[in-house]
């Protein structure tokens, strides 16, 4: 997202679940610093940048609940291995991103995409 535009809510929160359980993972399981290391950082980044470039916008579901799959295969793979491990205990250390996260989970389902003809005729 070109930077001055507002980001909606959905994706900053989604955003923050997924800074958080990068950094649960990363204490664990590399160095225990207080920064994330190189390829954490790394797989944040791409994780944000996906998040920006998400058709669904504001009514973003939860990536678990997503008819689209906008990871590449290996990164898809990273995250799901950060978020087996994380996820847990997201609960005890993150509580209020654990139940927003579950409840968007459990009750938001993803809208119908527009398909690329029905998205030219309603711009033209």
């Amino acid at each position: 997202m070109p930077p001055g535009l507002d980001v909606p809510r959905a994706i900053a929160t989604e955003k923050n679940t997924v800074a958080a359980m990068v950094r649960i993972y990363c204490a664990e399981h590399h160095d225990g610093a207080a920064s994330l290391c190189a390829s954490c950082a790394a797989l944040q980044r791409y994780s944000h940048a996906r998040l920006d470039a998400c058709p669904y916008g504001a009514d973003k579901p939860t990536c678990k609940a997503c008819p689209i799959h906008c990871y590449w295969p290996a990164g898809r793979e990273a995250m799901r291995d950060v978020m087996r491990f994380a996820g847990p205990r997201m609960m005890l250390r993150h509580p209020w991103l654990s139940i927003v996260h579950l409840w968007k989970e459990r009750f938001r389902q993803a809208p119908r995409r527009p398909r690329r003809n029905d998205r030219l005729r309603t711009s033209a």
